[in-house]
């Protein structure tokens, strides 16, 4: 199979291993990601212990770290930064650990980047379907991303919403120039939202493919959902200041 040229571009992963699904999920993301695209994948571990075991199972190709992490709430949007900080490539993505998707999607979002089309480009509709445990099966015994394209209608929408985040990508200087993640959002929340609306409000375009996200079914603890109401409070009124921002 040959691979897609996309050597200006780094894929930024972050993973918390709280379950077998989660390793068997990572695994799965980056195993397909390697085979199909040319392009630097950065995997980032963040846990209070490191037990080696993913460092052992990805492929040479993925530059891997671990770092210590000891809160139960994974920060991600200070992850990203950290991550997005060494990114030295033209075009960066915010990969989500869990999803997959046609990659000739993907590279009609770089084209339309590299031509300054876009400045921001999302390889699906803003439609994500969770593939369940069975068909996610099916496709492990054959890596074959048709099998979701077949089965989809078999699949519930992950989020009632029309979604911005599990598969974004941007020209890394802008990115870089709008502030990258807002760190204010710790935990699961809004950030996917602030990102995409920080977007739109200075005026960045913004491209989507015709195509639907897979999200590969895993059990749902502290970092899947929002961690209290408290938490959900503070996010929604992040998200409510980012939108009423005057650039």
């Amino acid at each position: 199979m040959e691979k897609i040229n996309m050597t200006d571009l780094t894929i930024l992963i972050l993973v918390r291993l709280d379950s077998i699904s989660r390793l068997q999920n990572i695994l799965i993301v980056s195993d397909f990601l390697c085979s199909h695209l040319s392009a630097e994948i950065h995997i980032r571990e963040a846990s209070s212990f490191n037990n080696g075991i993913l460092a052992r199972l990805l492929s040479n190709s993925v530059i891997y770290e671990w770092v210590e992490d000891n809160s139960p709430i994974l920060h991600k949007t200070k992850h990203f930064n950290k991550m997005l900080a060494r990114v030295d490539t033209k075009f960066v993505s915010i990969w989500d650990a869990d999803v997959l998707c046609n990659m000739k999607y993907v590279d009609q979002c770089i084209e339309k980047l590299r031509n300054n089309e876009a400045d921001m480009a999302l390889p699906y509709n803003g439609v994500c379907l969770d593939t369940s445990e069975i068909i996610k099966e099916l496709f492990y015994n054959s890596h074959d991303i048709s099998i979701f394209e077949k089965y989809y209608q078999f699949m519930q929408r992950l989020n009632q919403h029309r979604l911005v985040g599990g598969a974004v990508i941007m020209n890394t200087e802008v990115f870089k120039r709008l502030g990258g993640e807002n760190e204010s959002y710790y935990g699961w929340g809004d950030d996917d939202f602030d990102r995409y609306i920080k977007f739109m409000n200075n005026g960045k375009k913004i491209f989507r493919t015709n195509n639907i996200l897979f999200h590969l079914s895993h059990e749902r603890g502290v970092n899947s959902n929002y961690s209290s109401k408290v938490r959900e409070y503070l996010s929604k009124a992040e998200l409510y200041k980012t939108i009423h921002t005057i650039p």
